[in-house]
């Protein structure tokens, strides 16, 4: 079984499903919180793969859905250089075990993790999606507190 490192935005409902779905599995699930992490551009393009760069993006971020930003017309530069500076953007999870990267939580990694399993569409994506009362805000403190 794996060591997983699992960056996860704190007390998000769907990324605490996801990790008791690797738990389950037998996996070490070692959470950190993706707000506070200390990314830089050239270590978080590690996760997205060839992935297009609109699928970078957490649909859920307020940014997002208000359509103050359109993950269609952004760069890959211009994109990374963002969510370094406002994490709350990132596509979660975002998962690295054993030298492999991934962001979200579909894709062969997340389905190897998972013995080949079938994700259920409950721990795919935010499901508040749709709902006008956002998520609370994270604390800044603790983002503060890694700068």
């Amino acid at each position: 079984m794996a060591n997983i490192i699992f960056y996860e935005k704190p007390g998000c409902g769907t990324n605490a499903r996801q990790k008791r779905l690797l738990e389950a599995a037998g996996h070490t699930v070692i959470a950190r919180s993706l707000l506070a992490e200390p990314w830089t551009p050239e270590r978080l393009r590690g996760f997205f793969g060839g992935a297009p760069v609109a699928s970078w993006f957490n649909a859920a971020a307020p940014r997002v859905k208000s359509g103050e930003i359109d993950p269609e017309k952004m760069t890959g530069s211009d994109t990374l250089a963002l969510m370094v500076t406002e994490p709350l953007l990132i596509r979660r999870p975002l998962i690295e075990t054993d030298g492999h990267r991934c962001a979200g939580f579909e894709g062969d990694l997340v389905a190897t993790l998972l013995g080949g399993e079938k994700v259920r569409a409950d721990v795919l994506n935010c499901g508040r999606i749709g709902v006008s009362v956002p998520c609370p805000a994270p604390d800044n403190a603790e983002r503060r507190a890694h700068q």
